[in-house]
């Protein structure tokens, strides 16, 4: 991470606190990013696939963040993220162009909590990420959004999507242990204005080694005097017992007559200079008969430092007759109704 104090700014905000009355204010602003890569094999029953993955471990990106202390307790802040792929050099925009699709927010927060405007991750999603060993990324990537569909009708990115744009969250401020969010998304559709719409809530409880959180949400999808209310909520708990963190995950998604289900259970353990993770999960699709599927997955990193992380993970998805779920790698492919799925890769990740 690295620090940049614009000189114009400065000399901008000297002159205003020369003015009689004038706040002291000042700013700062970020460069960060990620940088992940690494190769992967994908084989199993259906075709097999070798070559260079990106985000293992963690996703590749780069962006700028900022603050501003406006006195009195009051902040104003924004945050602009984009994807990459380090394999490519290309963007996660389509035609592999630069966009900040990862969060484009600008926010105001105080004693009140934060209101935070623009794209940024659905409250659902943050616990899909939290309590999982392998978060959402990688060979032992959970995959728990979108378990429906990722193109429902109607809907703004699928039936339970990881982000979403038009959106005004709130957050509440330090309460104890207590936190949560609500956001709602605009549809913005010509004709309908909650076509289109999301609406998400996150409610936890995190003290000292324990942190557990629920989170309900809404996207409403179909067409213009035909919509489809598309709902999910999971639950997740995790204890830190100094050896080793267990974790429990428990999703579901309802909508447009489909129903599934994702159980997961998994363990973050420290060894030697990095850490040992592991995570079980079962997908059960409750309309579809032999739709069912579940993956095995085992990973470790190795801290090079406190930036730069080696990683290896293998994780192997077991799909029944009816079912092509695939595993988390960006090198990953359909693997084919009722295919099995094996995977391996090793890579290097850096923070800065």
């Amino acid at each position: 991470m690295k620090s940049i104090h614009t000189p114009v700014l400065g000399v901008a905000l000297a002159c205003l606190a020369s003015l009689p009355g004038a706040a002291s204010a000042q700013s700062k602003v970020e460069l960060f990013g990620v940088v992940d890569v690494g190769v992967a094999h994908l084989g199993g029953s259906g075709a097999s696939k070798t070559g260079l993955s990106t985000g293992g471990a963690n996703i590749s990106r780069l962006g700028f963040r900022g603050t501003e202390d406006l006195g009195g307790g009051l902040k104003a802040g924004f945050w602009l993220e984009a994807g990459l792929d380090v394999d490519s050099g290309a963007g996660k925009a389509t035609g592999g162009g630069l966009s900040f699709n990862r969060r484009s927010t600008v926010s105001l927060s105080g004693d009140f909590g934060e209101v935070r405007l623009g794209r940024d991750k659905t409250p659902g999603y943050q616990n899909l990420e939290t309590f999982h060993a392998f978060g959402d990324t990688g060979m032992g990537g959970i995959n728990g959004h979108n378990l429906i569909s990722s193109s429902a009708a109607g809907t703004p990115e699928g039936s339970n999507p990881k982000r979403v744009s038009n959106s005004v969250s709130y957050l509440l401020p330090k309460l104890g242990g207590v936190y949560g969010q609500i956001t709602y998304g605009f549809g913005e559709q010509a004709g309908n204005n909650s076509l289109s719409s999301t609406v998400g809530l996150r409610v936890g409880y995190a003290n000292g080694p324990l942190n557990v959180a629920g989170a309900y949400g809404t996207v409403k999808g179909g067409e213009v005097g035909n919509t489809v209310n598309y709902k999910h909520f999971n639950l997740g708990a995790s204890y830190n017992f100094g050896v080793a963190t267990p974790m429990v995950l428990i999703a579901s998604e309802r909508g447009n007559d489909k129903r599934v289900d994702l159980y997961s259970i998994g363990v973050k353990a420290p060894l030697g200079p990095g850490e040992l993770r592991a995570a079980y999960s079962m997908y059960k699709d409750k309309r579809v008969s032999d739709a069912d599927a579940s993956r095995i997955a085992i990973g470790y990193g190795y801290r090079l430092s406190k930036r730069t992380e080696l990683y290896a993970a293998f994780a192997h998805m077991t799909n029944d007759d009816n079912a092509k779920r695939k595993l988390g790698s960006s090198l990953s492919h359909d693997p084919g109704v009722g295919k099995n799925v094996t995977g391996y890769e090793v890579g290097v990740r850096h923070n800065f």
